[in-house]
């Protein structure tokens, strides 16, 4: 019976790989059909200006600079821009689909083991992408953040597939340090964390590239026009990597009290623990700078991308690379 749940768990995690790669060529589509549009609107825009009018346009006493004054973009354009389009629509369907199925996996393969499914890299890596599409989904519920699917998507289908081909491995027992409740609490908090932090990591690359768009920059990328300005989206991505922090100060205190009651020491300068904490000051600095120094735009965007570089570096190099008590996390 194990051993069927467990196949018919891999059988699942596939199909759902299988479903975001759909999902991930819809979010491709849209973003190329926003390009489109953008383009349609920015040529509807200078075909406007009456010649002659040296990009200015007369007013009542004055003039106002085109920039500031550009033609309304036409009806195609607002249909991309102001709501989601249907390839859009299809692909948050689709992740929608493979979320589904993608926790059908995971119970499954709990079913098989008899205990939560986060005890290896490869158990992790499923909870830890369902919980990123899990948080991308949640995250709608406030703000719609949906031009972030190919970004989100394509991490979870990297991790996921290489996970799911190069370290699966059988249902085994947990070795004595697992058996604890921590286990439940402390890593489902840590991937609640890396999900949020995913999230406004992608956020914050938007905002640099959106920066530079707004400063004349990426003629190339012309479907930034249709993301929300460099402004929004670095005020989402600093509450959302607040709700991450949040979530990453309980999983270090939380592996703390478990160090103690597992190895009889709340700190022993673990290369997990040691780059856990590096995680926590980086995105520590990030949020007291941005409040008391008043960091705004690309600096505060980079320390953000940085600290998910680190969460990333943590998870995949210091999980196989690295020897020390965390080793059971890594095969």
């Amino acid at each position: 019976m194990t051993a069927t749940l467990a196949a018919y768990s891999v059988v699942a995690v596939y199909s759902a790989i299988a479903v975001y790669v759909l999902a991930f060529i819809a979010f491709v589509l849209d973003l190329s059909k926003r390009s489109a549009i953008a383009q349609a609107s920015s040529t509807h825009a200078i075909a406007g200006v009456p010649e002659g009018s040296s990009g200015s346009t007369a007013g009542s006493g004055g003039t106002a600079v085109l920039e500031k004054a550009a033609p309304p973009a036409p009806p195609a354009a607002a249909s991309v821009i102001g709501r989601a389009s249907r390839y859009q629509r299809t692909g948050y369907a689709l992740v929608i689909v493979g979320w589904v199925v993608h926790l059908i996996a995971l119970v499954l393969r709990g079913l098989a083991a008899g205990r939560v499914p986060w005890a290896n890299l490869y158990e992790f890596a499923m909870t830890g992408t369902a919980i990123m599409i899990g948080v991308f989904i949640f995250v709608q519920l406030w703000r719609d953040v949906k031009f972030l699917g190919v970004y989100i998507v394509g991490i979870v289908v990297l991790l996921l597939g290489l996970a799911s081909v190069n370290f699966y491995v059988a249902v085994t027992p947990l070795p004595p340090a697992l058996q604890s409740a921590w286990l439940v609490i402390h890593v489902f908090v840590a991937t609640l964390g890396t999900g949020f932090f995913a999230i406004g990591g992608g956020l914050s690359i938007a905002q640099l590239l959106q920066s530079r768009r707004e400063a004349g920059g990426l003629k190339r990328a012309p479907f930034l026009a249709t993301f929300p300005s460099s402004e929004v989206l670095e005020s989402i991505a600093y509450r959302v990597i607040v709700i991450g922090f949040a979530f990453w100060t309980f999983t270090l205190m939380a592996g703390a009290i478990w160090a103690d009651r597992a190895w009889g020491r709340y700190w022993g300068w673990d290369t997990k623990e040691v780059w856990t904490f590096i995680i926590w000051v980086t995105f520590a600095g990030y949020i007291h700078a941005r409040a008391t120094r008043g960091w705004r735009g690309s600096r505060s965007a980079w320390l953000a991308i940085i600290g998910f570089v680190a969460v990333l570096f943590n998870y995949t190099v210091v999980n196989l690379f690295f020897k020390g008590l965390h080793a059971y996390s890594g095969l």
